[in-house]
């Protein structure tokens, strides 16, 4: 009982630096998988006891020694109640989240995906495997609460936006001055999905679809995504138009970030006289010309403003062209008159 007692104890003061103390950038990979176990025990302990009133008295004493011990040396300390057992993962990986001292490493391995999670759910072999077995809860209870609801992005993307800001809120916080920090929390979490990149799209959508317009962790994603351009044009062909068009109705960037690489694909294109239809010539991947229409057509529906400015641009380059209606002289012209086309249908 007192060794029981003693490790919940331990574990509550471990919470504690992983949140607050700048220790945690000794931490390697070993250390990171040991925590999370005795988080997983705290939960064993709580499920075991919370009915046994003689031994939950207990721990809450001791737990209130705990917290008063803890409270001198970290200022920002939360004190840990009883309940608070039952979810010691989570606010672990919370804790981890929001402390700056967290090494980038780490940072990648939190966001990794696992390499083995048993089908229990009750043990693990490594930390990744641990977050993302959070994540996967979360993202539960969202499907749960939203059920109703469709969302444009999957609950796990949305679970996994929600936690990526969190740190980025930390590191500008702590470093607003420039975003060397919040880009290297980019860039680790960019290198963690690998294959995964088109979830990690996914990921950034759902993060600046959350954030408002003036939102400093907007602003320094929309700086990255300026420093990462082949990224953010699978982005565009990731994300439905939609929910491009959306983003391009609230952060103003966003919206000439997003038209620069429509024109691009644009002008990869030739008129092909056989098939009387225009067709991709990049070797890089592109989109058709229907797709193209598609993302035009979106952001014309989106707002007025939106409309006004693309079509003043198109017509723009129409008259560059030569400003002929007869098609395939021109993609700009053809584009217009395909959109006003879906326009009038819908």
């Amino acid at each position: 009982m007192e060794a029981m007692v003693r490790n919940v104890s331990s574990t509550v003061e471990l919470l504690a630096v992983a949140t607050h103390s700048d220790a945690v950038a000794r931490w390697d990979e070993q250390t990171l998988s040991r925590a999370f176990h005795w988080a997983l025990y705290c939960q064993h302990i709580h499920n075991r006891f919370h009915h046994n009133t003689a031994v939950r008295k207990v721990l809450e004493r001791r737990l209130k020694v705990t917290n008063e011990s803890l409270s001198p040396v970290f200022p920002d300390h939360t004190a840990l109640q009883f309940s608070d057992l039952s979810r010691c993962q989570n606010l672990l990986m919370d804790g981890l989240l929001r402390n700056m001292h967290v090494p980038v490493s780490m940072m990648k391995m939190l966001f990794d995906e696992p390499t083995h999670l048993y089908n229990d759910g009750n043990s693990y072999q490594d930390a990744r495997g641990i977050c993302s077995a959070v994540i996967e809860s979360k993202s539960a209870c969202e499907v749960m609460r939203t059920v109703h609801v469709p969302a444009i992005v999957g609950p796990d993307a949305e679970v996994q936006a929600e936690l990526l800001l969190e740190k980025l809120d930390v590191v500008l916080k702590q470093s607003s001055s420039d975003g060397h920090r919040a880009n290297q929390v980019l860039d680790s979490v960019l290198q963690g999905y690998e294959e995964g990149e088109p979830h990690f799209c996914v990921i950034i959508g759902a993060a600046l679809h959350n954030e408002s317009r003036m939102d400093l962790k907007s602003i320094f994603i929309l700086d990255w995504l300026g420093l990462k351009r082949n990224f953010f044009e699978n982005m565009c062909r990731s994300l439905p138009s939609s929910h491009l068009a959306d983003m391009a109705e609230k952060h103003l960037r966003f919206r000439d970030m997003y038209s620069e690489v429509l024109k691009k694909w644009a002008k990869e294109m030739e008129y092909d006289l056989n098939n009387r239809q225009w067709i991709p010539v990049s070797k890089n991947p592109s989109v058709s010309f229907q797709n193209l229409t598609e993302h035009f057509v979106a952001l014309f529906k989106a707002s007025v403003s939106l409309r006004d400015h693309l079509e003043t641009e198109l017509k723009t380059l129409k008259c560059t062209d030569g400003d002929f209606d007869v098609r395939g002289l021109s993609i700009w012209g053809d584009l217009l008159a395909d959109i006003f086309k879906e326009m009038t249908r819908s």
